[in-house]
C-alpha cells in the first residue's frame, strides 16, 4: 500500500513510521509512506498557509492555494482521497478494514481552525474521525488512521491470525490477557486458560468478551445482539446465560 500525508508538520511522522510495525513493514516494502509539507508549495514569500477566516471567527484557516499546488504536483487519480477532520465520518473497524483494501491512499491533515472548503468540494475528500473531540492538527489522526489499516495488511503481522480475535473485530471487546508466572503476588491466572482443553479456553474467551462488552460498550453490545453471526450451540448457551444474570 502506498500512503501520502499532506501535512504542515511532516516532522512529527518519523517517530511513528520509524518505529515498531511499522518501521519492519516499511523496510521490508509492504507499506509505502510518503510525507509532503504543504508549505512547500506555498508561494507567499514567507511561507505562509494561513488566513483569517471570512466571517470573523477564533483562529486561522489553511488556505487553498497550497494545498491546490501540491495535489497537482502529486496526482490524484487512483487514490482513496481522505482528510482527517472532526466532521468526518467515524473511523471504526469496518471502515479499517474497507481502507485496508485501497491501493493507495492520500491523506490531508487540517491544522488551525480548518481547510478552505473550496479545496474538500473541488477534489472530493472522504472526511474521516476519530472521534468526538478535537485536536490541534491532523496529523495524530493520521497517525491512527495508517497505524490500524497497515497492521491488515498481508505479512504486515508475523501472526496472520493476530487480528482475528481483537477488540472489534468480532463486534465485541476482546477478553482479557494473562501470561507467565500463573500466580503473581497472590494473583492467579485463569484456571480455564492453564486448562490446555481447547473448547473451554475458547468459551472462556468468548463468555469475557460479551461480559467485557455488555459493561463497558453496552452500544455494541447492542448492535452484537442484532445480528451476533454464527454462533455454535455453547455459544449461544453462554449468551442466554448471561443475558438473565
Amino acid at each position: 500500500m502506498r500512503i501520502q500525508v499532506l501535512t504542515l508538520f511532516p516532522e512529527m511522522f518519523a517517530p511513528v513510521l520509524d518505529g515498531s510495525i511499522l518501521g519492519r513493514a516499511r523496510e521490508r516494502g509492504l507499506l509505502d509512506v510518503e510525507t509532503v509539507d504543504i508549505r512547500a508549495f506555498s508561494t507567499d514569500k514567507h511561507r505562509k498557509t494561513d488566513d483569517y477566516p471570512f466571517g470573523g471567527g477564533a483562529g486561522m484557516v489553511l488556505t487553498p492555494q497550497p494545498v491546490f499546488d501540491a495535489l497537482a504536483r502529486l496526482g490524484t487519480e487512483g487514490k482513496r482521497l481522505v482528510c482527517m477532520s472532526p466532521q468526518g465520518r467515524l473511523l471504526d473497524q469496518d471502515l479499517v478494514r474497507e481502507l485496508a483494501c485501497e491501493e493507495a491512499l492520500l491523506i490531508l491533515c487540517g491544522h488551525y481552525e480548518g481547510i478552505d472548503r473550496r479545496v474538500l468540494d473541488y477534489f472530493c475528500f472522504e472526511e474521516i474521525s476519530v472521534g468526538d473531540y478535537v485536536l490541534t492538527g491532523g496529523e495524530l489522526p493520521a497517525m491512527i488512521l495508517i497505524d490500524a489499516t497497515a497492521r491488515l495488511l498481508p505479512d504486515v503481522l508475523g501472526n496472520p491470525r493476530a487480528h482475528d480475535e481483537e477488540s472489534h473485530s468480532l463486534g465485541l471487546l476482546e477478553y482479557p490477557q494473562y501470561t507467565r508466572p500463573a500466580c503473581f503476588r497472590g494473583m492467579e491466572a485463569p484456571e480455564a486458560l492453564l486448562s490446555g482443553n481447547h473448547k473451554r479456553i475458547r468459551l472462556w474467551k468468548f463468555e469475557e468478551s460479551i461480559r467485557l462488552t455488555r459493561e463497558r460498550r453496552p452500544d455494541l453490545f447492542a448492535r452484537f445482539l442484532e445480528n451476533p453471526g454464527e454462533l455454535d450451540k455453547d455459544e449461544k448457551r453462554i449468551l442466554a446465560r448471561l443475558l438473565t444474570e
